[in-house]
């Protein structure tokens, strides 16, 4: 069950799941379901910050493997045995 997360900033908005993402979790995080103008894809997101995000999913069973930087983005992939 991997799963990503976006920060634009490290205080947030997290972009925490896409249109296909399991609705059950993002209810858990209290995410939104938007549509940004010019895209053509759902995004979730949460006002939370990365930690706040974070700290939920790891009390679900989920872990980080990885984290990078690009540009001002900041991204997390977790995964849940």
């Amino acid at each position: 069950h991997p799963l990503c997360c976006l920060s634009l900033q490290e205080v947030g908005p997290t972009m925490v799941g896409d249109e296909h993402s399991d609705p059950s979790l993002m209810s858990f995080l209290g995410a939104t379901k938007r549509n940004m103008l010019g895209n053509h894809f759902w995004e979730y997101y949460v006002n939370d910050a990365p930690r706040i995000v974070l700290n939920k999913l790891e009390s679900r069973g989920y872990r980080v493997v990885s984290m990078t930087g690009v540009g001002q983005t900041l991204v997390w992939c977790l995964h849940k045995e």
